[in-house]
């Protein structure tokens, strides 16, 4: 899946300002490794984020997209004690802002609109 092809799945299936928190929010699980999604998933994931940025969500704030931008171009800084706590908890803060119920859905969504490989039920991990 290239760059590409996730910008023209976004042009043709816009996210809603909800849905745009839940990219946020599997960012944030990706880059605090709480993710479970398989690495191309991730990948995939990565590149919505990339996509939808830009865009308003409904609950998360604006302010975490420098802090994602630093955390990703310091993935190789293991000694980052303060920006690893301060993912954790931005991280903790999404998921608890945004429902489970709020979040499977939107990985329905995305599976079901052909942006990630459809997955049985139990396979599929928030």
């Amino acid at each position: 899946m290239t760059p590409e092809h996730v910008a023209q799945w976004v042009n043709s299936h816009p996210l809603s300002p909800i849905h745009v928190d839940c990219a946020v929010t599997v960012m944030l699980k990706i880059i605090d490794g709480k993710c479970k999604m398989r690495p191309t998933e991730k990948v995939v994931m990565a590149l919505l984020y990339d996509c939808v940025k830009h865009l308003p969500g409904q609950i998360l704030q604006a302010d975490l997209h420098p802090l994602i931008a630093t955390a990703r171009a310091d993935e190789d800084d293991e000694d980052d004690e303060a920006l690893k706590n301060l993912i954790y908890e931005k991280r903790l803060m999404a998921e608890t802002a945004i429902s489970r119920p709020v979040m499977k859905g939107f990985k329905a969504m995305i599976r079901e609109q052909g942006l990630l490989e459809r997955r049985d039920e139990e396979e599929i991990e928030v």
